[in-house]
């Protein structure tokens, strides 16, 4: 075998072709994989940039190549033994890469085709390709590479190429080539790979085999640990007992793995992750070996043992002894994730060795901790965090003070830390209760409620709360008639409530939803009165609850939120250029698939980009938005002002059709419309739909249960008399086995079977929801994928058969998509024997969930 290192422009240039042989298993890289690449690419596009950083290149790994003996006049084919993923996602990339730059300067986009993705004689057929996937992959990677109005479908192809697509947008909104060709100098020059080609004694297979072992891997802790004590023959056994074995006794396994990481971050090597710990610490420390020997091994093991013990104070706190910093470590624990940890290490290893006070390290951490937090409100994306934060213990000035270098660092161009009017505004505008995870939504709230120091403050580790809506999400005609009082001219209240709904001013704690539900304001005021919270006892003290009132308790929150999360320096470094909604708007919109569909309204709920006129104005007048005739009106049908920016002559329905939506007269085919929290999840944000349910699940009042277990049964009555009466007796069955029916709080009221997930939990579990107008029954997929017993894939996969095996049912999603997925299938096919097996299911789902 023959090994050599080049780039990625030198191994695909000539005439070659790397085919994927049948043994292969399908492309199976997923987003996590995708963003570390593309970070990786950010990152030595951004090197090149510039003429004083050393041209050092990324390492990107090896392929394994089988040559194939040339033929007259076709392509030289080798066959990729090992290295297929990332072979197929860097063309997936320059896909990607060709399209962003077709909405700007068309020339280029024949020269990158060109350049990566086909040979440049004009071969026919198949040997055009310089990458021919499996035959399971190949229809949607030919797809992209050919700009077929297919490309980016469901599958793991089209997910990583509108993955970049959406990378692009966002990395090159206005749309310039000086800013997007340090990409793609970077794929072509600055990615550098090790090929091993295989010679001709050589068995392919065999070397498959040998690559891909199913043997049980020795974890990275295990690893390191039998490196080190190879290289300790004098000095191990004193070093084993003295130093390994209280470290790994304190930390454990995981935690010791972690440790290793955060020791390759805090030294500089911030792209380092947990699968790179072992090979990381094996070349640091064969450099001390080859050093100073077994001395010098030593006493870093003994340098690691004292991280090891700062560390557990990241983990719990309440070791900490300084009151102030065991408080801000207290609060990043709640805030929650792992992206913190290098930070806060760096910074209690600084006050260990003596060079930073204690009140500097809260100060510093306190930056830390907004940084996080107005991120989360402001919606900006999660996914560059862990990054930013890794950088930040080696990337801060050494010659300022701790705090001062953090906030510097952290309010640097490009690193999203919202400022004070970015802050305020979100605060007042943006839907607050989809952004986040709950458990940080929570943390907002809390925080704003300790802020009021109260003599008897409420002790959150043992009350239950959760988020309220003070105006209600399915208003009645009391705050209706009350928010037409504040409608301006020409608006509707259904929409002023629309934009106040899920602000933070309208939302806060409670542990009494059943009691508040959807009463009037006069109602809700009473209780809010007699609350242990101070912030409900001060909404109560407003007389009534409208626009203003809710827009001025956004101001007093956002005065608190500046002051208790400090912002970035004062400068240019902040937010600039496009507002961040409209850049999540784009970013969806590159990422949506062809096949599928959605509204202005729900482009507009999700992203947080005001109403679905504002919406509709927006891309009315933007040539640069990527399928943006992929939006149409809520019933499925076109605008009537949707017009082609370009000229093109066709419909927006037959574009539509092109790629692959069905219309049933001049409606799209509302199976293939993204949900609310389909939608979501391309943005980065959580599932609108989920929140909804397990709000309502939350809200028992019987007044209000009772009042919607009418409307749906009425709905249903309307919609499906033939299957009424069978339905509704089947549900009831269901309370009488011990199950609970939980009902939607949207203007189409569903209904969903429920448990509860365990004796004395708040939570529950449902396996589909039933949504009588619209004539669907929704296979909640996703959310039963975090909940026991159905985080194991195979009572997925199961649950996916048996309701396929209702007649009149396509569930065709595979088992790698079930986690990600909630699909549907038409009510009307439980008439009948239909009904049966769909009774015969809930019973198996009960069953295993007993």
């Amino acid at each position: 075998m023959e090994a050599r290192e080049t780039t990625f422009e030198r191994l695909i240039q000539g005439d070659n072709q790397f085919q994927i042989p049948l043994y292969q298993r399908t492309y199976s890289w997923d987003v996590d994989d995708h963003q570390r690449l593309w970070d990786d690419m950010v990152e030595q596009a951004t090197v090149g940039s510039d003429a004083s950083q050393a041209p050092s290149g990324h390492f990107l790994g090896s392929l394994v190549l089988d040559p194939r003996p040339p033929m007259p006049d076709t392509v030289q084919r080798w066959v990729v033994i090992d290295g297929q993923q990332r072979l197929t996602t860097l063309m997936l990339l320059a896909c990607a890469l060709r399209d962003h730059v077709r909405t700007f300067d068309e020339a280029k986009v024949d020269l990158i085709h060109r350049r990566y993705l086909i040979n440049e004689e004009d071969y026919g057929g198949l040997d055009a390709y310089r990458l021919l996937p499996t035959q399971a992959d190949r229809p949607s990677y030919l797809a992209c590479v050919d700009n077929d109005p297919q490309a980016g479908g469901d599958d793991s192809i089209g997910v990583a190429y509108r993955f970049f697509l959406a990378a692009l947008a966002e990395y090159d909104p206005a749309g310039e080539w000086d800013t997007v060709r340090h990409i793609d100098q970077a794929l072509r020059h600055r990615l550098t790979l090790v090929t091993i080609t295989a010679g001709p004694q050589d068995n392919a297979f065999r070397i498959f085999e040998s690559l891909n072992n199913t043997g049980k891997p020795l974890s990275q802790a295990d690893l390191l640990r039998n490196y080190v004590f190879m290289q300790l023959p004098r000095l191990g056994e004193h070093v084993y007992d003295k130093i390994w074995l209280p470290l790994q006794t304190e930390l454990g396994p995981e935690r010791l793995t972690t440790l290793a990481w955060l020791d390759l971050v805090l030294q500089g090597q911030s792209r380092a992750t947990i699968s790179e710990v072992y090979q990381g610490q094996q070349r640091r420390m064969g450099r001390i070996v080859a050093a100073s020997d077994e001395e010098g091994l030593r006493d870093d093991l003994a340098r690691l043992r004292r991280l090891g013990h700062l560390l557990m104070r990241v983990f719990e706190p309440e070791r900490e002894p300084d009151v102030e910093l065991r408080a801000v470590l207290e609060r990043l624990v709640q805030w929650g994730g792992e992206a913190h940890y290098p930070p806060a290490l760096h910074v209690l290893d600084r006050v260990d060795r003596g060079t930073v006070e204690p009140r500097e390290a809260v100060e510093a951490l306190s930056f830390v901790e907004s940084f996080l937090v107005r991120r989360m409100i402001c919606r900006e994306p999660s996914h560059s965090v862990r990054q930013i934060l890794a950088t930040l213990p080696s990337g801060i000035e050494r010659d300022r003070s701790l705090p001062e270098a953090v906030r510097r660092y952290l309010s640097g161009p490009r690193r999203g830390w919202p400022r004070d009017e970015d802050l305020r505004e979100a605060i007042r505008t943006q839907p607050f209760y989809w952004q986040g995870s709950s458990r940080h939504r929570a943390y907002v709230l809390r925080r704003f409620e300790e802020d009021y120091t109260a003599p008897e403050p409420v002790d959150f580790s043992r009350a239950w709360a959760t988020i309220e809506h003070v105006l209600p999400q399915r208003p009645g005609q009391e705050w209706l008639a009350m928010l037409a009082e504040d409608a301006e001219e020409g608006e509707r209240a259904e929409e002023l409530h629309e934009t106040l709904v899920h602000t933070l001013g309208n939302l806060t704690l409670t542990g009494e939803n059943t009691r508040l539900s959807n009463h009037p304001y006069e109602r809700k005021q009473q209780i809010f009165d007699q609350s242990a919270l101070r912030m409900n006892r001060e909404i109560a003290a407003t007389e009534r609850w409208g626009r203003k009132e809710i827009l001025s308790r956004a101001d007093r929150l956002a005065d608190r939120a500046v002051r208790m999360w400090p912002g970035p320096v004062a400068g240019d470094d902040g937010q600039s250029g496009e507002r961040s909604e409209w850049l999540r708007l784009r970013k969806t919109l590159a990422t949506l698939p062809s096949g599928r569909w959605t509204t202005y309204k729900d482009l507009a709920a999700v992203t947080g980009a005001g109403s679905p006129q504002t919406v509709g104005n927006y891309l009315a007048t933007r040539t640069d938005v990527p399928n943006a005739h992929r939006v149409l009106r809520a019933n499925g049908t076109s605008s009537p002002d949707f017009a082609w920016l370009d000229g093109r002559k066709e419909t927006q329905r037959e574009a539509l059709e092109r790629e692959g939506v069905h219309f049933n007269g001049a409606v799209a085919d509302p199976e293939q419309k993204l949900t609310t929290e389909e939608l979501a999840d391309l943005a980065g944000l959580d599932r609108p739909r989920e929140a909804e349910e397990e709000a309502a699940a939350a809200s028992e009042a019987e007044g209000t249960i009772t009042d919607r277990a009418e409307n749906f049964g009425r709905l249903l009555s309307t919609h499906h008399p033939d299957l009424a009466d069978g339905l509704l007796t089947l549900l009831r069955k269901w309370e009488a086995d011990g199950g609970w029916l939980g009902y939607g709080a949207a203007e189409e009221t569903s209904c969903a079977p429920m448990l509860r997930e365990g004796t004395g939990s708040q939570g529950s579990i449902w396996p589909v929801s039933i949504y009588p107008r619209s004539g669907v029954v929704e296979v909640v997929f996703a959310y039963l994928a975090r909940r026991e017993p159905f985080t194991r894939p195979g009572l997925l996969a199961e649950l996916r058969d048996r309701i396929r095996a209702i007649p009149g049912v396509t569930l065709t999603v595979p088992d790698a998509e079930l986690p990600r997925r909630r699909p549907s299938f038409p009510l009307a096919v439980l008439r009948g024997g239909g009904l049966v097996r769909f009774a015969e299911t809930l019973e198996w789902f009960r069953q295993q969930s007993l």
